[in-house]
């Protein structure tokens, strides 16, 4: 009999990890065995199970049913999905906002207002112009947006060495004196309260932003709706770190198995989380929100094709290769134009009835299930 069973939890971790390598003894080659010498900046060596196949993950739900639609706003590329997820689809389609303004409004801003060019690039994001730049841009939008601002960094590394530039330059104190400033951490503890206190701001009238972190809690599922989220600005393009062995291990089987390209699958996983964090502000038929891209990438027409059609249909020429000034005064004129009183009958247009709804319904029960449909909306 073991007295303690405290002093056999490493015995146990080997053997937990032993059995997932066991349950997937036909289909090892689709995992990897990473052996690292330090794990989550532990000063500890680790060896993790890592999957490099997706489709492993939706396997049993293509087999159990016989029609799947995977919906979502943050679909785009489509084509990209059947290869990771191993699916042939019979329907695959994006979809346009069916809205009665133009609800949304994205910028890209690619300079600041002394027209040097910002970017979080490796080679960049320590040039103090671009530190600079970046916040002038910050205290400038909080002078003009009100209400709730949120901010998505690249990662947690670079958001807390850009505050702390902030803080020398005085940036922080400027941001204070338009709105109160809280910052994600990596304890779920702390950010829950300050999304919180966050809310509390916003309600007050007194205005806040909030600072996160791209992959973070706050980009996964929060939302921002109304006056939480005004506006949701994205400092850089959200890259993984691309010396991770894991995923230096999945890039290659990708480009082994299903052929696709190691630079397709970054800019795809990259431009789907800004996706994410931008598709924050907007919730509902009669919210609105600016998004706003702060990196010169996204000028590119290779990245920004990348982004869901929802919001594309919004980009317009001129809403691209902005400085901070331009950016600012079309800021001005979108909130204008939005401040104005809803149309309720422009409204309706858009809403389905409770009757076409029963009548949709019954359509579908007569018609016959379809494989698997894609669909972005």
């Amino acid at each position: 009999r073991v007295p303690n069973l405290d002093d056999f939890n490493a015995l146990s971790d080997v053997a937990d990890f032993a059995s997932l390598v066991a349950t997937y003894s036909e289909g090892l080659p689709r995992f990897a065995i990473i052996m690292e010498p330090t794990i989550a900046g532990g000063p500890n060596p680790g060896i993790q199970l890592a999957c490099l196949d997706s489709s492993l993950a939706i396997a049993p739900l293509f087999k159990r049913f016989g029609s799947v639609v995977i919906t979502s706003g943050t679909l785009s590329p489509l084509d990209l999905y059947p290869k990771l997820l191993q699916f042939e689809p019979c329907i695959l389609e994006s979809f346009n906002m069916s809205t009665f303004r133009p609800c949304i409004h994205p910028l890209v801003i690619t300079r600041g207002s002394d027209q040097l060019p910002v970017s979080t690039k490796f080679q960049d994001r320590g040039d103090m112009g671009v530190v600079r730049n970046y916040g002038t841009m910050m205290v400038e939008l909080c002078r003009t947006i009100p209400d709730g601002i949120v901010a998505f960094f690249t990662s947690y590394s670079y958001m807390e060495s850009i505050i702390s530039e902030w803080d020398g330059m005085g940036i922080m104190r400027q941001l204070t004196k338009t709105k109160l400033v809280f910052i994600e951490t990596k304890d779920v503890v702390e950010t829950t309260l300050a999304l919180e206190n966050f809310r509390r701001a916003c309600d007050s009238g007194r205005g806040a932003v909030f600072l996160s972190v791209a992959r973070g809690k706050v980009s996964e599922g929060i939302n921002f709706d109304r006056h939480y989220g005004r506006a949701v600005i994205m400092f850089g393009v959200p890259f993984q770190y691309t010396l991770s062995h894991i995923l230096r291990a999945r890039l290659e089987y990708l480009q082994t198995q299903y052929q696709i390209r190691e630079q397709d699958f970054l800019n795809f996983d990259a431009l789907r989380q800004a996706s994410q964090c931008v598709g924050r502000v907007i919730r509902s038929k009669i919210d609105y929100g600016l998004m706003i891209f702060a990196d010169t990438r996204y000028n590119r027409h290779d990245k920004r094709s990348k982004l869901p059609k929802w919001i594309l249909q919004f980009l317009g020429d001129s809403q691209l290769n902005l400085s901070t000034d331009t950016a600012i005064g079309q800021v001005k004129h979108f909130l204008r134009i939005m401040a104005q009183p809803v149309d309720q009958n422009s409204l309706k247009e858009v809403l389905l009835t409770v009757e076409e709804v029963e009548s949709m319904l019954r359509c579908d029960n007569n018609d016959t299930p379809l494989p698997i449909a894609a669909a972005e909306s």
